[in-house]
């Protein structure tokens, strides 16, 4: 009878709709603005919060997230898709408890998969991400056909750029493009390397009217990071800035960032986060 009962609770653990993190995908218009120095100490932020982070660093030839917390993987997501490694084991672990995926020079193989290998790539991954709260892309800079398919398939979009009109000027492009190919994914602006809090709001408020005039659309404006000394002095030591100094300005305004982000703004995004994001994933490679 026991052995029965057991059976029986088995068989409705299996049938139990699983659960899949909260998607969020890191873009900049152009390199240089620090968007995987964001990525990495935002990831951290959250769980330390207490939530279980999957970071995926997808900035491929440039590999940023390993260099900034001092480690280096013997397997990336190229090993994943070249067939060399499971999933599971191209998962290594970060600092205060944060898991990566190293990124590789194999992206472009995602676009050339088969329905079988998209089958399997996309079952990997859902059963991945029914272990963490959040999965977080670490975005290379600018927009391809290849990235396309898992900036539609997130279910929010932080935008990162600094206070240069250059840098503005393609983050705006950046969103444009994503924009016309779906208009309902929620944008996350945060402006890094802010002289002051008037620059870092004059910036957010720019791209906001910017977006206001031409696409229709209200970002959700999370705030700035201060041009601090202690993000230099944190890469030269490949610390994260959060860890090399809690009460630097910048850590603390990374912490105003992430309670804003989860007690005020998330709510926007509810409605794509009853999608699946591997099964739209999963549909978007098979239509490319």
């Amino acid at each position: 009878m026991n052995d029965q009962a057991e059976k029986l609770r088995n068989r409705l653990k299996t049938n139990l709709p699983s659960r899949e993190a909260k998607t969020l995908a890191v873009v900049s218009g152009k390199g240089g603005v620090g968007k995987s120095n964001f990525s990495l100490n935002f990831s951290i932020s959250l769980a330390k919060k207490g939530h279980k982070v999957l970071l995926f660093d997808l900035d491929i030839g440039m590999g940023n997230i390993e260099i900034l917390m001092g480690k280096h993987s013997s397997l990336s997501i190229a090993d994943f898709l070249s067939g060399k490694a499971s999933m599971e084991e191209v998962i290594f672990q970060g600092p205060h408890g944060v898991e990566y995926i190293a990124g590789g020079s194999g992206l472009s193989q995602l676009i050339r998969m088969d329905q079988d290998s998209v089958d399997y790539f996309t079952s990997s991954l859902r059963d991945v991400l029914t272990k963490y709260d959040y999965l977080i892309f670490d975005m290379g800079a600018g927009l391809n056909e290849e990235t396309l398919a898992i900036l539609l398939s997130v279910n929010e979009i932080f935008v990162i750029t600094t206070t240069e009109p250059t840098s503005m000027m393609d983050a705006y492009a950046t969103m444009k493009y994503i924009h016309l190919a779906d208009s309902e994914l929620p944008f996350y602006l945060v402006v890094n390397r802010a002289s002051s809090q008037k620059e870092g709001n004059d910036t957010l408020m720019r791209i906001e009217e910017v977006l206001r005039k031409f696409l229709g659309r209200t970002p959700i404006k999370l705030g700035f990071l201060p041009d601090d000394k202690a993000v230099q002095e944190a890469v030269k030591r490949q610390v994260p800035f959060i860890m090399f100094n809690e009460r630097s300005q910048v850590s603390k305004a990374l912490s105003e960032i992430l309670e804003k982000y989860i007690n005020k703004m998330s709510y926007n995004a509810e409605k794509r986060n009853n999608r699946s994001f591997t099964a739209r994933l999963k549909q978007l490679l098979f239509e490319r």
